[in-house]
């Protein structure tokens, strides 16, 4: 791989790379170090680059990796409540009133998620946030399309749910 296909095939995929690793590390500067960490790893091994089927899966399993490891030498594990990666605007002007209600129920949407177990939360990011295929996203985390499938509909369902219930009940 050329410095011209680094550019091209891996750089554009640093900012999902990031986000993945923040998600891990809840820490904005090991998130950047683990992206540098990433694209040297990727760069030192860009001999065996052609033979790749999917580039993005490639990197975003090893930043998955060294943010495992980076959280081990910590001794700690938790993840970091979702990131404003939604866009809530209809497009329309909103009111004050509307714009205050999406944003409560973007955060308990992100309360929702944190509560979840981590594959869950991990496959609802990749997959509702990032975008990711469920393809991509089993060779991502390293499990079966149908563990990927089946923990996404749990995630979802236990979303949905909670907030139902906080609208049922009026809580939040």
């Amino acid at each position: 791989m050329s410095l011209e296909q680094f550019k091209t095939r891996v750089l554009p995929v640093k900012d999902k790379l990031y986000r993945f690793a923040l998600r891990f590390l809840k820490n904005e500067d090991d998130a950047r170090d683990v992206v540098q960490e990433v694209l040297i790893k990727v760069w030192n091994k860009r001999a065996d680059m052609d033979q790749l089927e999917n580039m993005e899966a490639w990197c975003m399993r090893i930043t998955r990796n060294v943010s495992l490891d980076r959280l081990k030498s910590r001794h700690s594990k938790y993840t970091d409540p979702i990131k404003e990666g939604f866009d809530i605007s209809s497009g329309e002007s909103e009111t004050p009133y509307r714009t205050a209600e999406m944003s409560d129920m973007m955060k308990n949407i992100g309360s929702f998620i944190e509560a979840l177990p981590e594959k869950q939360r991990q496959i609802i990011q990749l997959r509702d946030v990032e975008g990711y295929s469920y393809k991509e996203i089993s060779d991502i985390l390293d499990i079966d399309m149908n563990q990927v499938k089946v923990n996404l509909f749990r995630a979802r369902k236990a979303v949905k749910e909670s907030l139902l219930n906080i609208n049922a009940y009026g809580l939040g």
